[in-house]
């Protein structure tokens, strides 16, 4: 029987969070597991819906996160968290919290996380429009000892995804 786990997703934007998000969630589902993403820019509308992006409210933000992604833990569904979380407390309090916890650093040089810009972060922030992006302006803090990393700019979606499923394999979290 797999057990329930949650797994962030941590990385600077563009470098393949949501796009890995996805397809966790798609291969976590064919193995009939119940299975939510909590993506952080769908919460943010919710929880902060005029982002001010201080870190009085980053802190209550990612706080949030982790309690949610517990709550739905505790009560038989798999989490993954896509969100940067640029501070490693953020990561470390949904450890703290968070029974079966994975940390996956989504990896990829911040040229080709800016070449990759859909949302158009990078270009909003050199143009100073946007003036706290995480990995540009702020500093991004990478984890110290991830569970996994994977290098986007290296390997494809799917030799990915079979690194994050070979882990939880390995963990026995999955069968």
């Amino acid at each position: 029987m797999s057990r329930v786990f949650a797994v962030w997703l941590t990385g600077i934007p563009s470098s393949g969070k949501s796009t890995l998000a996805r397809g966790l969630r798609d291969r976590l589902r064919e193995r009939g597991l119940k299975v939510a993403i909590i993506e952080s820019d769908a919460l943010r509308r919710l929880l902060t819906p005029n982002p001010s992006y201080t870190e009085e409210e980053r802190d209550f933000f990612y706080r949030a996160m982790a309690v949610i992604g517990k709550y739905l833990v505790d009560h038989g569904v798999c989490v993954i968290f896509d969100a940067t979380a640029h501070r490693r407390k953020y990561r470390d309090y949904a450890r703290s919290i968070i029974k079966n916890f994975v940390e996956v650093h989504v990896y990829a040089p911040l040229d080709v996380c800016i070449e990759r810009d859909v949302k158009g972060l990078y270009s909003r922030a050199l143009s100073g429009e946007i003036k706290t992006l995480p990995g540009l302006q702020v500093e991004y803090e990478e984890p110290i000892s991830p569970e996994v990393k994977v290098d986007t700019s290296r390997l494809s979606v799917d030799e990915s995804l079979d690194m994050i499923i070979d882990f939880l394999l390995e963990k026995g979290y999955l069968e």
